[in-house]
């Protein structure tokens, strides 16, 4: 990705090629949240979408949610040119240094950028408050929270058109948790219960993470950011899963990882483990139970036409899971000089640096794409996992 910045009135022009993959008609993008990361995802899109690949369900939390929001709510040929203004943005804070590979250069770099956040806040996204939290009026956003997130929602106006989000062909699912209740809820487009008007105040309250931003109200209730409760939308989206379904899963937190060897890498392995949600533990089971449902099935199919017609029969025929799926997983994987700030620091040259791991993401997942074609043709579920050992290690059902 070349270091200019894209204009709105002058997008880029819309290079395409088709992929050599054969894809059902479902293509989810899932975004996990993860903050300043999050331009990592932007990245995977960035390449899924120069390859072709349709993306018909996209579905993510907090910052995830953000980039979820952008991709539905604009148009195809604009939909990069508006990733790249709200990156640009947020990373516009400070100033540009072109630095060299040496992980100790690097990693005081990376921590003065993520003092200065910490400090002065993130254009297009929050400032701090004025006055300190127990300055503050006892129940005011500024009595429970050090960061005004007011930016974020003029940002997101810039960037999203709320009519095509929820009207276009894109599906939309964010989720967030109820501060008093603990329960987690979704936002979508196209949910089962009646579609979901989606505004800026859904994709905030995704990315309400306390202590720093308040949290949003929507319809009487107040909502915080929904990596507390679950830092991915997976389960949502094979819950709600109707036909044969190709899903791209965007982690931005890693389940597995070295030891620590010292107090910043302490603070970075405690929020992988936090954040990571267990992906791989949600698709296993996932996995487990799709071969229970085939046995199912097939001992359905063997039971005389009497029997097979049964009222008992047919209610077990509705709990079974409806198509395939085949989950690949895209894994972000922090750099040496990164600690436990990497979410929060958001200086131009490490989101460059997380937007073209990304795009390698997606390279490497290309390169293998055979398997990912085989299973998708004879219909099998199968998850593929770019962060094993083997790069890519194929888990069926």
């Amino acid at each position: 990705m070349a270091d200019i910045e894209p204009t709105a009135a002058q997008p880029r022009p819309h290079r395409r090629a088709r992929t050599s993959l054969s894809l059902p008609r479902e293509i989810a993008l899932l975004l996990q949240g993860g903050g300043a990361l999050g331009s990592f995802q932007s990245g995977v899109f960035e390449r899924l979408d120069e390859l072709g690949i349709d993306i018909s369900w996209v579905a993510g939390i907090s910052i995830g949610a953000v980039n979820a929001a952008i991709i539905a709510g604009s148009e195809p040929h604009r939909r990069l040119s508006r990733l790249k203004k709200f990156w640009y943005t947020v990373s516009g804070g400070m100033p540009n240094v072109i630095l060299p590979d040496i992980d100790q250069i690097r990693e005081v770099a990376h921590l003065g950028a993520a003092a200065t956040v910490a400090s002065f806040g993130v254009p297009g996204m929050f400032r701090p408050r004025l006055w300190p939290a127990t300055l503050m009026p006892e129940g005011s956003p500024g009595a429970i929270s050090f960061y005004d997130s007011a930016p974020l929602k003029d940002m997101l106006d810039a960037c999203v058109d709320w009519d095509l989000l929820n009207d276009g062909p894109v599906r939309l699912s964010v989720g967030a948790v109820d501060v008093e209740s603990g329960n987690f809820a979704y936002w979508d487009t196209r949910g089962p219960g009646g579609n979901t008007r989606i505004d800026a105040r859904h994709i905030m309250a995704s990315g309400a993470l306390p202590p720093g931003l308040p949290p949003i109200e929507i319809d009487g209730r107040w909502y915080w950011d929904g990596g507390i409760v679950s830092n991915t939308p997976l389960a949502h989206v094979l819950t709600h899963q109707t036909e044969d379904m190709l899903v791209f899963q965007v982690d931005l937190f890693p389940a597995e990882g070295p030891m620590p060897r010292q107090m910043t890498d302490v603070y970075s392995r405690m929020k992988d483990i936090q954040y990571s949600s267990r992906t791989r533990q949600v698709t296993d089971q996932y996995l487990r139970l799709r071969r229970e449902h085939g046995a199912i099935e097939a001992l359905l199919k063997k039971l005389p036409p009497d029997l097979q017609n049964s009222a008992e029969a047919q209610s077990l025929r509705q709990c079974l899971d409806q198509g395939s799926v085949n989950i690949v997983h895209l894994i972000y994987r922090s750099r040496n000089w990164e600690s436990g700030a990497k979410d929060f620091e958001f200086s131009r040259s490490t989101m460059l640096d997380h937007w073209s791991q990304g795009r390698e993401a997606v390279e490497e997942v290309m390169h293998k794409g055979d398997l990912i074609a085989r299973n998708i043709l004879d219909g099998k579920s199968a998850t593929f996992d770019l962060d094993a050992p083997d790069h890519l290690k194929e888990k069926t059902a």
